[in-house]
Order: structure tokens, then C-alpha cells, then sequence
């Protein structure tokens, strides 16, 4: 039996992959901001309301599948013959920082049950400051994968 050759398909993949992994960003940048106002509000009032509803679609519909799609792609381009070697260290730093960020992407999850239970145990400066870190790894993945300088 003949084995399906992914390497036909590779720019498509990188493409849904490029696409999952933007979504996914869009998506970790956006959650913690909507938590700086979050946490300033008042547990139960209307604002508080307005930003749970915000806060569990942006976490169903996009940053959940996203981050789902950009493991599935990054998988399929990983099983790619002659796409990646596993000797490069810029590509077991590149993994990393993804698993990196996708403990973040459970934090906000975590976050986001807080408030859905009316907690308001951390301060806005907090989130302020984690709103910023999946920038940080998000550039070096990018210079990782692009420069791979090692």
C-alpha cells in the first residue's frame, strides 16, 4: 500500500497553519485585556455580565478551535517528510514555547472561570503584564522559525 504523500500538500497545510496560529495569537492577546476591565468591574453589575459573554465566545469560538487547529496543522507539517529535522534546536525551542503557550491558554481559562464565579483576586496590573507575555513568545517563535538560528 502506497503512503499518502503529504509533501503534495505542504504550502496548503502551512497556510491553515499560519492562519490557526494568527487566530490563536488574536485570540491570547485580546482575553487578558477583556480581564484588565474585568476586573475592575463590580461582580454582577451589567459590565461585568457584558464581559463574560465576551469572554466565553472569544474562548469558544475562536481561541479554543484556533489553538486546536494550529496543533493539528503543526502535526501534519511535522509528519511532512523532509519538512523539519529533529537535530535543529531552533525547532525544540519552537515546541517549547508552544507548550509555553498553551499552559498560558489554560491560565486564561482558569482566569475566566475566576470571574465567572464573581472572584476578582487579581488586580488589573496583573493582567496588564500577562497580556504581554504570548507577545514576547510569540516573537521568538516567529524569530525561531523564520531565522532558525540554531
Amino acid at each position: 500500500m502506497e503512503m499518502f504523500d503529504l509533501s503534495a500538500y505542504y504550502l496548503w497545510i502551512k497556510s491553515f497553519h499560519i492562519i490557526s496560529v494568527i487566530s490563536w495569537m488574536a485570540a491570547m492577546f485580546y482575553l487578558p485585556r477583556l480581564f484588565v476591565y474585568h476586573s475592575q468591574s463590580q461582580p454582577g453589575s451589567d459590565m461585568s455580565n457584558q464581559l463574560l459573554v465576551m469572554e466565553e465566545r472569544l474562548i469558544r469560538i475562536i481561541m479554543n478551535p484556533a489553538m486546536i487547529m494550529t496543533y493539528l496543522f503543526g502535526i501534519i507539517l511535522i509528519l511532512t517528510p523532509g519538512i523539519v529535522s529533529w537535530t535543529e534546536g531552533w525547532l525544540h525551542v519552537k515546541l517549547l514555547l508552544v507548550l509555553l503557550l498553551s499552559a498560558i491558554h489554560g491560565l486564561n481559562i482558569k482566569w475566566y472561570k475566576g470571574f465567572k464565579c464573581e472572584e476578582r483576586n487579581i488586580s488589573h496590573v496583573y493582567f496588564r503584564v500577562a497580556n504581554e507575555i504570548p507577545v514576547v513568545i510569540m516573537v521568538v517563535i516567529v524569530i525561531m522559525v523564520v531565522v532558525k538560528p540554531f
